[in-house]
């Protein structure tokens, strides 16, 4: 699918996601008398209450969330969470993160955001998200040499994936058309970390690699003539930025700021200096 289909794609829906979005958050806060509610859940957590924006993250996933050449993390979501955070004077904290532990500390407070490339689709009922900023999508890449171009092409072929992935929720979960492609993989395996995929796929030991679209452009950019991306997307959706249920106050003035640092030129400019790693402001959606 082209840039452009995917742009038409989100302009077509971003109205009904929104919703969902808000309707997955739990809707209009309720009294703050009912500790057990959701909107009570996170009251008191979030960045807006404690001044202090926590940021998890998985530090092996580029160009998001990553360690750079001088030893510190920086990604195009960290950069996007500093400077909401400064905008808003709240101080900031980047916390690496074990991917299958996110919940856990979000709900103890360790973290009071994902802002990661996190996937929102799926997830609405598990927490307070933002307004989608960022098209995703799932994809398939094999190595240049493997000969694989298209789904048929995968029977019987081994692929890898990111554990607690969307990619694998896709796979694995509830969509029949997808369920009946992985059923012709020879294994659909999961590992810790997409860079760590990428080397199992240069190495042999896998024959694909099922990630999101922007962890694809990265590999693409850094490798154009070692890996192949299928045309065909597994799916199409939304990057936001999740928050603990309850923690909607946090929730909106990210969005405002996110609003505020696109027209004055900020997002643009941050997604031209990503641009060699695959991201593309044809891709913000957040209006």
């Amino acid at each position: 699918m082209t840039a452009m289909n995917r742009r038409s794609f989100v302009l077509t829906s971003l109205s009904a996601l929104s919703l969902a979005a808000l309707a997955g958050c739990g809707g209009t806060p309720a009294s703050s008398d009912d500790a057990s509610s959701p909107s009570a859940e996170g009251a008191g957590t979030g960045a807006a209450d404690t001044g202090t924006l926590i940021v998890g993250f998985d530090s092996s996933y580029p160009p998001y969330g990553y360690v750079g050449d001088d030893g510190e993390y920086t990604g195009f979501d960290l950069e996007l969470a500093q400077e909401v955070a400064s905008r808003n004077g709240w101080e900031v904290q980047l916390e690496a993160i074990d991917w299958d532990a996110k919940d856990t500390l979000l709900d103890s407070g360790a973290i009071n955001c994902i802002w990661n490339g996190f996937t929102m689709e799926g997830r609405e009922d598990d927490y307070t998200f933002s307004e989608p900023y960022m098209i995703n999508g799932q994809v398939i890449v094999a190595r240049a040499d493997s000969g694989i171009a298209s789904f048929d092409d995968l029977a019987g072929k081994a692929v890898i994936t990111q554990v607690d992935s969307a990619a694998y929720n896709v796979l694995a979960g509830d969509d029949a058309t997808q369920a009946d492609l992985a059923a012709t993989f020879a294994s659909l395996e999961t590992i810790g970390d997409y860079n760590t995929a990428f080397m199992q796929l240069e190495s042999g030991a896998v024959d694909a690699v099922a990630c999101d679209l922007s962890i694809s452009a990265y590999q693409l950019a850094a490798k154009p003539d070692a890996y192949v991306q299928l045309d065909e997307f597994l799916s199409e959706e939304h990057y936001a930025v999740g928050f603990k249920k309850g923690d909607d106050t946090t929730a909106e003035t990210v969005n405002e700021s996110l609003r505020a640092m696109d027209e004055d030129g900020f997002i643009q400019e941050l997604c031209e200096k990503y641009s060699e790693d695959g991201i593309s402001y044809e891709n913000w959606c957040l209006e």
